[in-house]
């Protein structure tokens, strides 16, 4: 028997011999169906019928929460629409109404239905306290801001209807989200088809309101013409002082505005009338969709004298500046492979590369494969002596190449840079680079959570290598890797957090040993006396931050300046519905090793969906007295920050221009803004190089200007390593802190007008290098009675620091010293 089975189970036809010979069998009993019940309860038994419909539901309990939440959900943009007619004659807002009163009530009836079908409870429309979805999260105006609504009429009314129906549509687009990320959920194909349909719809109509709104704002930067270098412009007590484009080569001539490539395709195929648009739409496969990569973008920038070096995707570029704060190009070096961070130490250039694409040989054709020793990833390092023709004298290739890089010393006493590099990419394979272990956190190797110390012969740069690797997210009790933000939100109406594994910017100020890191999920104060063990002193994560992307002390080093790059620097981030918490500045006070958050900032203009804007680079302007910033938004264009009083820090000047395209958002507008000897120079991702000059305003005098331009820094400027501000004893200086006393008091304080005369005989009296006894007195009077008894501590600090500024002139006064300082 047990033979004759086995040749029945081998046969095509053994199911149906099977059947044959249990005919007249006695089959046993059907095993039973067991559903338990919660732990303590009697377990059920179900007929097979029963099991049957519970395992083919075809719809969850999640799909049904969604339903009977967007039922209310849709009734309250019904309600809000229907406030329109008697409120406002704006044609956009009334057909918008018009658009959700015909879509929304319809979608209503569906849902009704498909509740009803399925034997489901359906809610009352109006019963908002009904819904399991959380108010907030869902976009939901609450009574107080219906109850406004109501009352509002002409343009507040227009404003705030336009602001909560797209914070609602917003939120429907999250409960869609939401749905779609729980098991099991959306696979009714109706139910599948609606949420897509509410996804498409509502993002359209998002998109439709916003440009509504901007249009009712007053900021001229809301309202800008597109173009590639024909934009409009807006401009605030700041000029354009020159607008220079990307050299050849750094740019394609065929789509020098790197339109995606979809739009490129559909447009040629729509010139050629043997070709129809449409059937181009159609037959495009979903690579030809995507964006470029950035392959000539413009990056970051360093100082040195009067040179200067702007970093690419694909290389760089030297110009020399002149006494007029011009670039002149002088030479372009072609070496792709990635974002191409860059630093001048002396002669020598060091350049970031992250890319899997880059080469060691500065090669074009890119690399294949997982393994190969034809690729770079980390730092590159050029001799620049002569700067018509660069020479790479150095490479250090690390795991996770280099996304950005801090100098953090040198040369010292031997001839040595220390240089801190953070990769934020993936980790290569070992295969290629020994000791790069994989993303494993559970392995002590990994090549996550830590930093690269590089250190940099200058005598021989092809010995650069890495020599400590710290663990600077350890947790200290335990010493496990993965010690601080895990990634995730931190609750409702919080922003979802990347894992701290890395840090995008090391800033270091190492006059005083300090460093402050933007890492991923945390915003760290580091100790780096010992600069290859940096010690974290304090760690702060923001509920409201995507992304820390960089940091900048001020020149005190009481204040950091974190920004959040929400969206990755490519998407549309300061729309009039944006939150002016997200992709911001965080300022934060240093008190006692600790850091304190005051407040935010963000540029306050509204920008249309074209228009990639978030915080990204920026620096410091040394205005003495005061702490400004001035701060690069990519296509939300410049902002010039005082952050003077950490807790409200406000908008002095900007410059913008329009989107680059006036149908797709391509990634583009200012990556880097810097402030350097009198100037501000910008480095635009498309467009190429401005540069830029303050003038004087309210906020700032002429003075203040002059004296910026007279601060020593060194005569360096390298991005994440900051030197602290010095201001020589000058007539302008004396006159910065006047006119900063004159804006403090609200008055033109007393001594102003005599000091001004004295200030002024000085500045002729330095010019022509010749001593006066008598002014010198008169100067050392002013000094030494100036007021000192006034109860605001910033005021008695400019106070004391004109004082100081007073005396030291008096001094110079009094020898004939030759020295020709400038007013």
């Amino acid at each position: 028997m047990t033979s004759l089975f086995r040749n029945l189970m081998t046969s095509p036809r053994s199911t149906l011999i099977l059947v044959s010979l249990c005919c007249s069998c006695s089959l046993p009993a059907a095993a039973p169906i067991i559903q338990p019940g919660a732990p303590g309860e009697q377990s059920k038994t179900l007929t097979a019928e029963e099991a049957i419909a519970i395992a083919s539901f075809g719809y969850s309990p999640a799909d049904v929460r969604f339903m009977q939440d967007m039922i209310p959900h849709h009734q309250q943009a019904l309600e809000m629409s229907e406030l329109v007619t008697e409120r406002t004659n704006r044609q956009e807002i009334i057909e918008a109404a018009g658009r959700i009163k015909a879509s929304q009530g319809d979608e209503i009836n569906f849902m009704q239905k498909w509740l009803a079908d399925r034997n489901e409870s359906s809610p009352e429309p109006g019963h908002m306290d009904m819904m399991h979805t959380h108010l907030d999260m869902a976009g939901m105006a609450s009574a107080q801001e219906m109850d406004q609504l109501s009352r509002a009429e002409g343009v507040d009314f227009d404003r705030l209807f336009l602001t909560l129906m797209i914070r609602h549509h917003e939120g429907a687009l999250e409960m869609v989200e939401n749905l779609l990320e729980q098991p099991g959920s959306a696979y009714d194909p109706l139910l599948f088809e609606f949420t897509n349909d509410v996804s498409n719809d509502q993002t359209a109509e998002i998109e439709r309101m916003n440009a509504a709104l901007v249009s009712l704002s007053e900021d001229p930067r809301a309202k800008l013409e597109a173009g590639l270098h024909d934009a409009g412009q807006a401009i605030w007590n700041m000029r354009l002082v020159a607008a220079l484009p990307k050299p050849p080569g750094f740019y394609d001539p065929d789509n020098p505005t790197e339109i995606p490539a979809v739009r490129v395709n559909v447009d040629e195929q729509e010139a050629d009338q043997d070709a129809p648009g449409e059937e181009a739409r159609e037959d495009d496969s979903e690579d030809t969709s995507r964006s470029p990569l950035l392959d000539f973008g413009f990056t970051d920038m360093a100082f040195s004298g009067d040179v200067l070096i702007v970093g690419s995707y694909h290389g760089f570029n030297i110009y020399r500046l002149g006494a007029d704060g011009l670039p002149r190009h002088l030479s372009s070096v072609v070496c792709p492979g990635g974002q191409g961070d860059v630093s001048i130490v002396g002669h020598l250039l060091i350049v970031s590369v992250e890319q899997t694409r880059g080469r060691l040989d500065c090669g074009l054709q890119g690399v294949e494969g997982d393994v190969s020793a034809e690729r770079f990833r980390g730092l590159r390092i050029f001799d620049i002596s002569d700067l018509n023709r660069p020479m790479q004298v150095g490479a250090v290739q690390t795991c996770r190449g280099s996304h950005t890089h801090s100098i953090v010393s040198g040369p010292d006493e031997n001839g040595i840079i220390t240089v801190y590099n953070s990769g934020t990419s993936s980790i290569r394979e070992e295969e290629e680079l020994a000791g790069c272990i994989d993303d494993s956190p559970g392995d002590p190797r990994t090549a996550l959570f830590r930093i690269d110390v590089i250190e940099i012969p200058v005598d021989d740069p092809s010995q650069a290598r890495v020599v400590a690797s710290p663990t600077v997210f350890a947790d200290p009790e335990s010493d496990r890797l993965s010690g601080l933000w895990r990634g995730g939100d931190h609750g409702d109406d919080t922003q979802e957090t990347s894992r701290t594994d890395h840090c995008h910017d090391i800033t270091v100020y190492p006059s005083r040993k300090i460093a402050a890191g933007a890492c991923s999920g945390n915003g760290i104060l580091f100790d780096i006396s010992d600069p290859l063990n940096p010690r974290r002193l304090d760690v702060v994560t923001d509920t409201g931050f995507a992304y820390w992307h960089s940091a900048t002390f001020n020149n005190e080093g009481s204040k950091i300046i974190f920004t959040d790059e929400w969206g990755g620097g490519s998407r549309a981030r300061c729309r009039a519905y944006d939150p002016l918490t997200w992709g911001a500045d965080a300022i934060y006070d240093i008190v006692d090793g600790k850091l304190e958050f005051q407040g935010y900032f963000k540029m306050p203009a509204p920008q249309m969906e074209q228009e990639n804007c978030v915080a990204h680079n920026g620096s410091i302007i040394p205005v003495p007295g005061r702490d400004l910033f001035v701060q690069a938004w990519y296509q939300g264009g410049l902002s010039v920050m005082d952050f003077t009083d950490s807790g409200s820090a406000h908008e002095i000047a900007y410059f913008d221009r329009g989107p680059i395209d006036a149908e797709d958002l391509v990634a583009g507008g200012f990556w880097s803004t810097y402030w350097y000897e009198g100037y501000i120079y910008g480095t635009g991702i498309v467009r190429g190089l401005d540069v830029l000059a303050l003038e004087p305003s309210e906020y700032l005098s002429d003075n203040e200007i002059e004296a910026a331009k007279q601060a020593s820094l060194g005569g360096l400027l390298n991005p994440q390593q900051q030197f602290s501000a010095t201001w020589p004893s000058t007539p302008a200086l004396a006159k910065a802190y006047l006119d900063q006393l004159e804006r403090m008091l609200g008055e033109t304080p007393e001594l102003a007008a005599p000091l001004v005369t004295l200030l002024d005989q000085a500045a002729r009296a330095l010019q022509e290098g010749t001593a006066d006894g008598t002014l010198a007195m008169a100067m050392k009077h002013m000094g030494a009675t100036m007021p000192s008894d006034d109860q605001d501590a910033a005021v008695m600090r400019i106070r004391e620091q004109l004082a100081s500024v007073v005396l030291d002139i008096a001094g110079q006064l009094e020898t004939t010293s030759g020295l020709k300082n400038p007013g």
